[in-house]
């Protein structure tokens, strides 16, 4: 009896695709724009001259499919990092319990609403996942939350797995939330703010329409991870991923919380240290502008998070040590919101903060510092793979940006796209930038790189300013959750410990049906007349 074809491993799959790079370079000619620099309201960014292509020598790439792996690492270093210090840092926090008693004592108070029969109705689990995935769409349809949901995997899988349902799901709350809200792209900065000036339009304009797209992208995303989920809940075994989260079933188990320890002197001092850092802050910057999309608000974010923690970092002590380090572990995020969005944090502020969580973290369970060492490289040693497999994927574009034909592509796409109708038109620009994000992953780098050129053919066919930059930005949220060369996902998926080929198999349906349905919002943006359009 022929065995069954086994899908490849993560890394042969990403490797192989490297490789297939590799024969491109040799039969695409090489080619390049020229380029400059521009300011936005995003920074400055540097964008193509739409009219300026020019081919060049290509540089077809050999042996260099074995250095691909050395220039990716060098490629994403960020992304690596970071994930180096979460893992570091959660394996602390996971010693502690402390996530594990949180998420019982939120599952056993949300099963008390059971009690009202409108809830009892709608299931309280569908509303935690309905509400999850709402605010992180919204945070990626106002500030681009992308890579930020790499931190909030290792909380929401635990909660799925412990609702019943599987690591997809716990995924999906924070990750494919995200994604979602990206498409939507209500007042994105970095992509659609970037887009809209290139193409000389007023800034975060035609937000009524993009509204309902992110309003009907939701209903049917969040509606299929629901459906999903519930499968999952009938019959756990029928997960695509039920063997993989043995991990999270053996390292969460309800068996290890039966003992909540008492604080320690060096859980005070933990206590004590942490908001004298915050009351010192809270001086330094009394009032913070909180910024989501184009409006700002004046608030005193540092002042009240001194006073929150004051009380609640205090009523926490005195319960327990992991009362105390969940309660640290929630002001880690809320500090995340209050630095991406009054600050604008990147990943190194966001790296910071989960390290010195890790620390706080440590010495409030009595461990001293060569433990929360010891800890820390454990947890990072854990996560080594997860590291390993970004620098791979970062290969394949270090193999096409080596051999030249990034630009040679891009030119010949364009050319096609030109010359048709306007509704053909705006199908091919959306058709080209879901595939685009195979190449590129940024959202910000694609709007500094394509904008020009997508606006010059939207002039010549009278399309739209404002339709083009709708293709671009719902082309630029899909695709997205489900390429290999994204060093997020990759990154989402190794914390979670989802194999790529498991979500690809799993997730392909989900985004078929969200491009499908992308394309259908985008026809209104040329046969109607919209506000802004």
């Amino acid at each position: 009896m022929a065995s069954k074809f086994k899908i490849p491993h993560t890394y042969v799959i990403i490797f192989s695709i490297i490789i297939i790079a590799a024969i491109f370079t040799w039969f695409i000619p090489g080619g390049s724009f020229e380029r400059e620099k521009i300011t936005t309201s995003a920074g400055t960014s540097e964008v193509i001259k739409a009219h300026s292509f020019q081919y060049t020598g290509n540089s077809p790439q050999t042996w260099q499919i074995f250095s691909a792996f050395y220039k990716g690492f060098v490629r994403s270093p960020k992304i690596i990092v970071f994930i180096l210090i979460l893992g570091g840092a959660f394996w602390i926090l996971n010693e502690s319990k402390a996530i594990d008693m949180g998420v019982y004592s939120f599952l056993k108070k949300s099963d008390k609403l059971n009690k009202y029969k409108v809830i009892r109705f709608l299931g309280v689990n569908n509303i935690i996942i309905t509400v999850v995935m709402l605010m992180f769409s919204f945070f990626g349809a106002v500030f681009g939350m992308a890579e930020e949901t790499i931190a909030f995997v290792i909380i929401f899988v635990p909660l799925a797995i412990s609702m019943g349902y599987d690591s997809i799901v716990g995924v999906c709350m924070c990750f494919i939330g995200a994604g979602i809200g990206f498409a939507g792209c209500l007042m994105n900065p970095f992509t659609l703010g970037i887009a809209q000036e290139i193409s000389g339009l007023q800034l975060f304009s035609g937000l009524e329409y993009r509204f309902f797209i992110w309003i009907v992208v939701n209903i049917v995303g969040i509606g299929y991870v629901l459906w999903y989920a519930n499968r999952v809940k009938k019959n756990p075994t029928r997960s695509i991923v039920y063997n993989e989260d043995h991990y999270w079933r053996e390292h969460h188990a309800k068996a290890d919380l039966q003992v909540s320890e008492n604080p320690k002197t060096a859980t005070w001092f933990a206590y004590v240290s942490v908001l004298a850092a915050i009351i010192t802050s809270a001086f330094i910057w009394p009032k913070n502008a909180i910024s989501l999309g184009a409006s700002s608000l004046m608030i005193p974010a540092l002042p009240v998070m001194a006073v929150l923690f004051a009380f609640f970092g205090f009523m926490a002590v005195r319960k327990s040590i992991q009362a105390f380090v969940l309660t640290i572990l929630i002001f880690t995020i809320l500090f995340l919101v209050v630095g991406v969005t009054g600050f604008q944090w990147g990943l190194l502020e966001l790296a910071a903060l989960f390290f010195a969580m890790a620390i706080v973290a440590g010495i409030a369970m009595g461990k001293d510092a060569n433990e929360i060492t010891r800890s820390f490289v454990a947890g990072a040693k854990d996560i080594m793979s997860a590291a390993l497999v970004v620098g791979l994927a970062g290969g394949i574009i270090v193999i096409l940006e080596d051999g030249k034909i990034i630009d040679t592509i891009l030119y010949s796409i364009s050319n096609a796209i030109a010359g048709t109708g306007k509704i053909a038109t705006l199908s091919l620009m959306y058709v080209f930038q879901s595939g685009l994000n195979m190449i590129i992953t940024s959202g910000t780098a694609k709007a500094a790189l394509i904008m020009p050129i997508l606006r010059d053919i939207s002039d010549m066919v009278d399309l739209s300013k404002q339709a083009t930059v709708t293709a671009f930005h719902i082309g630029d949220g899909f695709t997205n959750l489900i390429t290999p060369t994204s060093g997020v996902l990759i990154g989402v998926l190794e914390m979670a410990r989802i194999p790529f080929n498991k979500w690809f198999r799993w997730g392909w349906k989900l985004i078929l049906i969200l491009v499908i349905l992308g394309w259908l919002l985008l026809i209104p943006t040329v046969t109607m007349q919209l506000n802004g359009y």
